[in-house]
């Protein structure tokens, strides 16, 4: 039996603990109650820990999947047998059928972690990023006719910005759009739409989704594509503090957002009330009458000023999310996709996070998070 060129074994230890947690032998128990009285097959188990061990081995496709644990003993111990590729294109199908009990394993997760991790979700991160689709997008033949068919028919053209070598401008797939912890890096809420969907189109919903599952979010970081009126709505609406900066707009050029001044200097922030909406600002000298005024929230003066340390520290935390989409497409298999179809990709993208974060539920369980 050849194992030297598979993953170390600590790997098969890995699925081994992911299949004894609570929140994952649930979705098993779940499953097996769908099951009708025909031939029995692999065991629910087994192809749950098979889903498993593609995201934590990072392999794009069910084929290799399967070959691996064929020819890897601590595997086939962990899992209790080696599935075939048939049953593995056969679980997605009941996995996408019976996607409510995916979507509650998540739930229990995320639940466990927020008891693990009581200030989780506190600062979040927003942001979307590309999912190139596993097919050819042209509207033209190589022989200069049209395309009538496509392999992925869901897909759209979306546009994405330039990331290292890479150039940026359109691509042909979806989007992943997600809210991330700032602390831990763990996404809280995600969504898969079509690349040409807009960003803007879905912040609101994930903001509600991280609500609806008990966290208490205090500041969402955004880049500036998110900067719009309906978005600093949209988060004060939900006692979120928006951190966005600003883009060049004809009021930013003409210096509307800049703080109140006067003949003493620029005058100083003093706090901010949420009940009344709006920021006190001092002047510097207190010699003005008014020697303070309050300054209405809006998309040019937001509750936490832009020239505060405060808000160059949340935005800084940005970041969390640009390097938590790299971490699930490098060292998770989120990407390449190797599937085609919306439900499939959304299905994909669903195991690739139930894996990560179920990790990192045992080992904040295993070793608490210092505060």
């Amino acid at each position: 039996m050849a194992v030297r060129n598979v993953p170390p074994l600590h790997g098969a230890a890995q699925i081994a603990a992911l299949l004894d947690s609570p929140e994952i032998t649930s979705l098993i128990s779940d499953l097996q109650e769908t099951r009708w009285t025909g031939r029995p097959g692999y065991s629910i188990r087994a192809m749950v820990g098979l889903a498993l061990v593609k995201s934590v081995y990072t392999l794009p496709t069910w084929s290799r999947t399967v070959r691996l644990v064929a020819e890897h003993a601590a595997l086939q111990d962990a899992l209790g047998v080696a599935p075939s590729v048939h049953a593995a294109y056969r679980f997605t199908v009941k996995l996408r059928e019976h996607s409510a009990a995916l979507a509650d394993c998540l739930d229990r997760v995320l639940a466990g972690l927020h008891e693990a991790i009581p200030d989780l979700g506190t600062n979040l991160a927003l942001d979307g990023s590309d999912l190139p689709a596993y097919a050819n997008g042209m509207r033209d033949l190589p022989n200069g006719k049209p395309r009538e068919h496509y392999a992925d028919p869901d897909a759209s053209w979306g546009h994405r910005s330039a990331i290292s070598t890479r150039k940026g401008g359109g691509f042909y797939g979806y989007k992943v759009h997600a809210a991330v912890d700032t602390k831990t890096d763990l996404p809280i809420a995600w969504r898969v739409e079509t690349a040409r969907d807009s960003e803007h189109e879905y912040m609101s919903s994930l903001l509600d989704t991280v609500i609806r599952r008990g966290f208490t979010p205090g500041t969402c970081a955004m880049d500036k594509g998110y900067d719009g009126s309906a978005m600093y709505a949209a988060c004060e609406s939900r006692d979120i503090r928006p951190v966005i900066p600003l883009k060049l707009t004809v009021n930013v050029a003409n210096g509307k957002h800049e703080p109140p001044s006067c003949e003493h200097g620029v005058w100083t922030f003093a706090g901010s009330d949420t009940k009344r909406g709006a920021s006190k600002w001092r002047c510097p000298a207190g010699k003005c009458t008014p020697r303070s005024v309050w300054v209405k929230a809006d998309r040019l003066h937001t509750l936490i000023p832009r020239t505060t340390d405060r808000w160059k520290a949340i935005y800084r935390t940005r970041v969390a999310v640009e390097r938590e989409f790299g971490v699930l497409k490098h060292e998770w298999g989120m990407l390449p996709l190797r599937v085609r179809r919306l439900p499939r990709v959304r299905l994909h993208v669903d195991l690739t996070i139930l894996a990560r974060l179920a990790g990192a539920l045992i080992n904040a369980r295993a070793v608490p998070l210092a505060a």
